[in-house]
């Protein structure tokens, strides 16, 4: 599989965007790494980089054929994995693309509990935004993408779906804690640590406000729910998150509350793929374990 070679250079290439750095960091010189990228430029008759004083980019005919090359390394992996499965081993590493909501425990939990049962895997998770999860799968860049669902097309295959209630999220000491559930309208009347326009949670809570009539007082905004649950636990703010990502029991001066039913609609997590991809061994068998642990119900208690 010598060819795989020059297609992993030209990926490290398009990922760094710079021949000298890649070179480097598979342990080639520049002229090197250069000459086989000219190579291949000639065999197959066109540019696929352009190069600049500040590195490289792909030519649109690089970004056709670096989808090639992902695709070609992705299923040269999983051949590996399926020879290596009839030789009775396992490996890795399994690459996931993930919402921040399970990135803080369930995630976390459930690689370990399967690494527990193949300790020869190993896993490559990406926390991102839902558009940069669906780019990876796309890209042959993850296997699987968890994330809250905001709108799917036919490339993708959904394996599993957790619907999920919005809760606030809560210093112990705030007011509304000692309340079983909480009404929007409640939290409105105090200050507000949101996630970034474009999120999904933000969007929900922006159209039931909207539906609702109601003036949120937003004190912070953040892309991230680690900033956002600290500026809680510091200010007493009022945020909010899906319920598979509110803080676990340890997490005492935190409290979760979920929103009032039928004010805000429920949002999906989705578990899903590339439709035309076969997923490595490894890959599919994890699939096939979140799947059920999502359709569990302690997934959304």
């Amino acid at each position: 599989m010598r060819h795989l070679r020059v297609l992993h250079y030209l990926c490290e290439i398009a990922r760094t965007q710079s021949i000298r750095q890649a070179a480097l960091n598979l342990n080639l010189t520049p002229s090197a790494m250069n000459r086989r990228v000219q190579d291949l430029e000639a065999e197959i008759g066109a540019d696929l980089f352009e190069r600049h004083s500040r590195g490289v980019r792909p030519t649109e005919a690089g970004l056709t054929f670096l989808r090639y090359a992902r695709g070609q390394l992705a299923e040269a992996e999983r051949l590996r994995a399926t020879i290596d499965a009839l030789a009775g081993l396992r490996r890795g590493p399994v690459r996931i693309a993930c919402s921040q909501a399970v990135a803080h425990e369930f995630l976390p939990m459930s690689t370990a509990r399967f690494r527990a049962q193949h300790p020869g895997l190993s896993f490559e998770v990406e926390v991102s935004a839902h558009d940069r999860a669906l780019a990876a799968l796309s890209d042959y860049e993850a296997d699987l993408a968890l994330v809250v669902k905001e709108g799917m097309v036919p490339a993708f295959r959904i394996l599993a779906v957790l619907p999920q209630r919005l809760v606030a999220i809560l210093r112990a000491d705030h007011p509304l804690a000692s309340q079983s559930e909480v009404s929007l309208k409640a939290c409105a009347d105090y200050p507000l640590a949101l996630p970034s326009a474009g999120m999904g949670t933000r969007r929900l809570i922006d159209d039931a406000a909207t539906r609702m009539e109601l003036d949120l007082c937003v004190a912070q905004v953040s892309n991230s729910f680690e900033m956002l649950r600290a500026t809680v636990r510091h200010e007493n703010l009022v945020s909010f998150q899906i319920e598979i990502g509110q803080p676990a029991k340890e997490e005492q001066s935190l409290v979760a509350r979920p929103l009032a039913s039928g004010e805000v609609p429920l949002a999906e997590l989705v578990l899903c793929q590339l439709r035309a991809r076969e997923l490595p061994l490894a890959a599919r068998a994890f699939a096939l374990a979140l799947a059920a642990e999502l359709a569990a119900p302690k997934a959304s208690a």
